[in-house]
């Protein structure tokens, strides 16, 4: 009997071995830097992910609408043991991570919407915009895009026709982002303002900022050429962002010279507005002054044309920018002018923070306009511009853009996608991530030569 019971347990202990060797084994199949509790390989398939969160909000139905409880209870317990987050799923592999730069700016855009969680699509039916001459106007087609297979893009992005508001899709960029830089530039609108074919996206700011902040990533503000952006809207509006949003740990503030570390806010269209009108904003005399204030911050005016200098200057603006992602199109845009641009910043004590794209190509939503357009050359236009913007030294360098994939000038990951009617741009040979990954490689290597030259210009380093 002794030998019986001796021969069991040794059986036993052999059982809860192996069973607990499988599950350590099972473990070891899930990936280390996923984020969300998402069954493994879900994420592969991103139309098929928004649709898995999204139930989790159909599902959670009000009381008052309660139709058999019971089932709806259960469904309900079954998709949030699938959406929960572990906390060992929450974990970033910081090894996988570049070191933080908070000098390399990525334009970011808020703006589109799919019927899963905005009831409609928004930015992706993009319509096709007319040329202002109605002789050239007529040789083009006309109309919206209808998605999901036909988008006002001529790439066609891994996550599908997305919305902005899908937090799975903001957890996926800010991924991207912190593997590619550090801080994002967000276009932004005053709350219930938004472009002429969107929606207003000021609430999103929230959900992007604490996503922003669980990667150590940054937000400053794009202030898009809204209605009425005179000087009197524009400090209502710099005061809203910084009363708002200033607080949270994931608002980029830049530290000059002196010491002071101020907000940071592009102004695109700046030239659009008169300078006197932004003197009364800019300056310590003005009407409206932010100087000197708490709401005092860093504002960069877009340049495009070599005239705009003057008015830069007459403004009280504290550098400038180039946005374009087209080598040519613009003066400021163009990188033969760059040094010229620096050397006028450096006169002059402003910012000068040149626009590097990985190509440009607007033909799906501006189809006149081949003239402008940029082959990216597997990478090597874009490479190209990084390094005429490293070469002039610059305070900062923006990207444009993470996913304005209207004009083409996405580093966002795309696919290969064809339909019946279009054959959408890609990436290949190279991977989905190659512009990351080189907007990664450019961000490193402009880290350490800023160190350098930055401690011999007298700028700041951290």
């Amino acid at each position: 009997m002794a030998k019986f019971r001796r021969r069991t347990c040794i059986i036993l202990s052999l059982f809860i071995l192996f069973i607990f060797s499988l599950m350590m084994s099972l473990k070891m199949l899930r990936p280390n830097t996923a984020t969300f509790g998402v069954p493994f390989g879900l994420d592969l398939l991103p139309e098929l992910h928004q649709q898995t969160v999204h139930l989790e909000k159909k599902l959670n139905l009000p009381k008052s609408g309660r139709i058999n409880s019971e089932t709806n209870t259960k469904n309900l317990k079954s998709v949030e043991i699938t959406m929960k987050p572990s906390k060992a799923s929450e974990l970033i592999n910081l090894e996988e991570l570049p070191p933080l730069n908070y000098f390399l700016h990525v334009f970011y855009y808020s703006w589109y919407g799919n019927p899963q969680f905005d009831g409609k699509y928004i930015h992706w039916n993009h319509p096709v915009l007319e040329h202002w001459d109605p002789r050239i106007a007529k040789n083009y087609p006309q109309g919206r895009h209808n998605p999901p297979d036909d988008i006002g893009s001529s790439f066609y992005p891994e996550l599908g026709s997305y919305s902005s508001r899908d937090p799975s899709v903001i957890e996926t960029h800010m991924r991207q982002m912190r593997s590619a830089s550090s801080v994002l530039a967000l276009s932004w609108y005053p709350p219930d303002s938004s472009d002429e074919n969107g929606e207003a996206t000021d609430n999103l700011v929230p959900t992007i900022l604490d996503k922003a902040h669980k990667y150590n990533l940054k937000v400053t503000f794009h202030i898009e050429p809204y209605s009425n952006r005179d000087d009197q809207n524009m400090y209502k509006n710099v005061k809203y962002i910084i009363d708002r949003y200033g607080n949270h740990p994931a608002f980029y503030r830049y530290k000059t010279r002196t010491g002071k570390s101020l907000p940071m806010f592009y102004v695109y269209d700046s030239y659009i507005t008169k300078p006197e009108k932004w003197a009364n904003l800019l300056t310590t005399s003005g009407s409206h002054s932010v100087r000197n204030s708490p709401y005092d911050g860093l504002f960069i005016a877009l340049l495009v044309e070599e005239k705009h200098k003057n008015d830069i200057l007459q403004s009280g603006f504290d550098g400038i920018y180039t946005y374009f992602a087209t080598n040519g199109f613009t003066y400021g845009s163009s990188h033969q002018n760059w040094a010229k641009l620096k050397f006028f910043c450096d006169k002059y004590n402003l910012m000068f923070i040149p626009s590097v794209g990985p190509g440009y190509i607007d033909t799906s939503i501006r189809p006149w306009n081949t003239q402008n357009t940029r082959n990216r050359t597997n990478g090597k236009y874009y490479e190209v511009g990084l390094d005429a913007a490293l070469q002039t030294h610059p305070s900062l360098i923006s990207i444009t853009s993470f996913n304005e994939w209207h004009e083409g000038t996405q580093i966002e990951k795309a696919v290969p996608k064809r339909t019946s009617n279009t054959v959408y741009l890609d990436y290949r040979p190279h991977k989905p991530s190659l512009y990351l990954e080189l907007t990664r490689k450019w961000s490193e290597k402009y880290s350490k030569e800023r160190t350098t030259y930055a401690l011999n210009e007298q700028m700041p380093v951290s």
